[in-house]
């Protein structure tokens, strides 16, 4: 089954590698792992003050993106880790396709036969429901079943039309939606432009709707939103041409109605839904389980099924059981020692994809003795990345070597990951001035994909360098994660593993919240990533 909504590509989300004009002219530092590029020209200055190589000026939003790329792989913010992928487990009673951007749609999952009810079982809950209050996955996938945007994604990332029927760009810095008619809040309140630009001001501006939205940055560019004059449309305002405007609206941006929210307080927005989308909320328990019934005015077709479940499942092995026995119809994060188990039963089935998230270890740029180059890249040649991929992700995962992932838009397909070399990283420790350091990593445990478990190989590697001590810490995850979304640098660990899911599928929402000084999440700043990045978000895609 599928929306009664127009559909109409208006971008072109992967970025073709083939197609992207070739970057250019870069020898690699004497330390890097990659080889350079072939533009030649101007010369680059790394943010260690030397200078790194003679490279050609890009001419393309693409070439800035990638060039941004390439700084950060030889800065190394970041030990690169790898691009996570999905595993789900699905009942044999229900049909799904899962998402590269790992959200789970529940008017996608057609049950199958009589069964009228799904029950999805995910590791953590929300933060609360009120959709403009959060920045995690987990909430997402509960606010998604009440809450819709104007644009949405189908399963490999292609924009749709959700409340808009139709957008173009009126000139730089305006751009236009047009709203669908006939659609109406679970309240029973119709939905108005009014409603639509008070949403987007809500996230945009910290005077409207109560809050100061943390989806902020996900918008970035847009100032505000006004109702257009005589039509059921609204003009969204840039700075600038903001050349991701539709890939950011196709991903965030959920529309709530207004009044409701003006005349409702932070607590009970928090702890109830009021939406326009497939499911509304039946009852609410926080963090242990969300439960939906289909709405009956839904502009579209009715839901597949009368009732959906969310519940948190913290335990994996846990989830696994529930799935075999029939207690759940979808569960997140199988593990994979776990995945030929599923897969071999008679009643359920693994189902995996790479996603848009990118697992990494950051360094914080300014803290001893991550303000070393040559110790942020010592950290990257002292762990062996295709031994951890192999074995304890058992091969579901894809080796990085830049914040973009392959696919999306800006992505630089000359970059190695760094090989596993033990000599080098130990003679870049003694460069750096930091022999004897002793690190810890801080890192989540059950919210990504055996991130326990990568964290410990990646301190037992570390651990094993002759000058380098090194220990994990566990960390809960939402206490983590509020010390790193509060956009100050000094409240979070100075080492850490953490996730980023980037559903616009652009690597600029990847480099500009976590690499540079306007982002909310950043642990490193360069002057000359500043700089690409400007170029980049003044520049039209070329596609």
């Amino acid at each position: 089954m599928s929306r009664d909504i127009e559909r109409r590509k208006f971008l072109t989300l992967a970025g073709s590698a083939a197609g992207a004009a070739a970057l250019a002219g870069c020898s690699g530092g004497d330390s890097t792992p990659t080889d350079g590029d072939d533009d030649g020209g101007a010369t680059a200055t790394s943010t260690d003050g030397e200078t790194a190589t003679d490279r050609p000026e890009p001419t393309t939003r693409e070439g800035y993106l990638q060039r941004a790329g390439r700084v950060l792989n030889e800065d190394a913010p970041w030990i690169f880790l790898n691009q996570q992928y999905s595993v789900y487990g699905l009942s044999s009673e229900i049909e799904w396709t899962p998402r590269n951007d790992e959200r789970i749609d529940g008017y996608a999952i057609e049950p199958q036969g009589s069964k009228s009810s799904i029950t999805i079982s995910q590791s953590s809950m929300d933060s609360g429901l009120d959709p403009h209050d959060h920045r995690e996955t987990p909430t997402d996938n509960i606010v998604l079943q009440a809450y819709e945007g104007l644009l949405t994604r189908d399963a490999e990332g292609a924009i749709e039309d959700q409340l808009a029927t139709g957008y173009e760009r009126l000139e730089p810095g305006r751009v236009r939606f047009e709203l669908r008619s006939g659609v109406s809040f679970h309240s029973g309140d119709s939905m108005t432009k009014q409603d639509v630009a008070f949403s987007v001001n809500r996230i945009v501006q910290s005077d409207v709707g109560g809050l100061e939205s943390p989806q902020r940055s996900q918008l970035t560019g847009v100032q505000s939103a006004e109702p257009a004059d005589g039509d059921n449309a609204v003009i969204v305002n840039s700075d600038g041409i903001n050349p991701i405007v539709f890939a950011e609206f196709a991903s965030y941006c959920d529309i709530m109605n207004r009044s409701w929210v003006e005349s409702n307080d932070s607590a009970y927005i928090n702890s109830n839904m009021n939406g326009t989308g497939p499911y509304m909320l039946e009852t609410y328990e926080q963090d242990v389980q969300v439960v939906y019934s289909s709405y009956d005015d839904y502009y579209g077709d009715a839901p597949p099924a009368d009732s959906l479940t969310i519940q948190g499942v913290p335990e994996s092995s846990t989830r696994v059981n529930q799935l075999l026995s029939g207690e759940t119809d979808l569960i997140v994060n199988v593990p994979p020692q776990d995945a030929s188990r599923v897969q071999n039963s008679d009643d359920a089935s693994v189902s995996s994809v790479a996603s848009t998230r990118i697992i990494y270890n950051a360094m914080v740029y300014n803290a001893e003795p991550f303000d070393s180059v040559e110790f942020r890249r010592a950290m990257n040649y002292a762990i062996d990345l295709e031994s951890i991929i192999d074995n304890v992700l058992s091969g579901f995962a894809n080796r990085t070597a830049q914040p973009g992932l392959e696919g999306h838009f800006g992505y630089n397909p000359d970059l190695d990951p760094f090989p596993y070399d033990v000599e080098e990283a130990e003679r870049l420790v003694e460069e750096s001035g930091y022999a004897g350091a002793e690190i810890t990593l801080h890192t989540p445990v059950g919210r990504y994909l055996k991130d326990l478990e990568i964290a410990q190989s990646v301190v037992g590697y570390l651990d094993e360098l002759d000058n380098v001590s090194a220990e994990v810490q566990q960390r809960d995850f939402g206490a983590l994660a509020s010390e790193l979304v509060d956009g100050d640098i000094t409240t979070g660990p100075d080492f850490y593993l953490i996730g980023w899911g980037n559903s616009t599928f652009d690597t600029s929402q990847t480099i500009l919240p976590l690499l540079t000084d306007e982002g909310e999440l950043y642990s490193y700043v360069s002057e000359e990533v500043n700089e690409l990045m400007s170029q980049a978000q003044s520049m039209a895609n070329e596609n």
